[in-house]
């Protein structure tokens, strides 16, 4: 048994280099990129779902799949820690960790997020974080121990700070796969994906 672990998903950005479009809402395999990223984690060992919208945010929650919660944060413009800990501070007490995903991350898929559970140990609990080639990625996992710090985050870094913080505290997962690195951030990203 590896705790009870919520997924929490990233939603809310402006999506400022896609050109005037909502990348998240933009299709890959013919699927709405927000919806992959919500799939894969609704279809992993995690306990709960839930997504962090802002930016268009009624146009996102509209392409959601069930049993996903939603969590509003209307200050998105301010940066990504803001979202992520909005995400955080809304999570149940009870949460043994968090799996914070990133929504326009389209090629992770459940097994990816089922691997880092596999290596989460709630009595010992590290932060897991993928691996390839040396170079860490997405997803991350981390335990409730660090939520408060989570919380008090800000800016647009996410939680590298913290990451590299607890350094000593991160036990890596070797994959083989570039998918933990595969943000779309351009239409030329997206084009690629959508070929791909």
């Amino acid at each position: 048994m590896n705790g009870r672990i919520t997924a929490l998903v990233l939603a809310a950005g402006a999506s400022t280099r896609m050109e005037g479009s909502n990348k998240l809402l933009c299709r890959v395999d013919g699927v709405p990129m927000i919806e992959r990223a919500l799939r894969a984690a609704l279809d992993s060992r995690c306990t709960e779902v839930v997504v962090v919208t802002g930016y268009q945010a009624e146009r996102i929650e509209a392409a959601l799949p069930s049993g996903v919660s939603v969590v509003r944060n209307p200050d998105y413009a301010a940066g990504l820690a803001g979202s992520l800990g909005r995400g955080v501070a809304s999570l149940a007490p009870d949460v043994d960790a968090v799996l914070i995903q990133l929504g326009d991350m389209p090629w992770i898929d459940a097994r990816d997020i089922d691997r880092l559970i596999d290596a989460f140990d709630p009595i010992d609990a590290a932060i897991v974080a993928p691996v390839r080639a040396g170079r860490r990625g997405h997803p991350v996992l981390w335990p409730h121990r660090f939520f408060h710090e989570l919380c008090e985050l800000g800016g647009d870094v996410g939680a590298r700070e913290l990451l590299a913080r607890y350094a000593l505290q991160v036990r890596a997962v070797a994959f083989d796969t570039d998918a933990i690195f595969a943000d779309i951030d351009t239409p030329g990203q997206l084009a690629q994906a959508q070929r791909a």
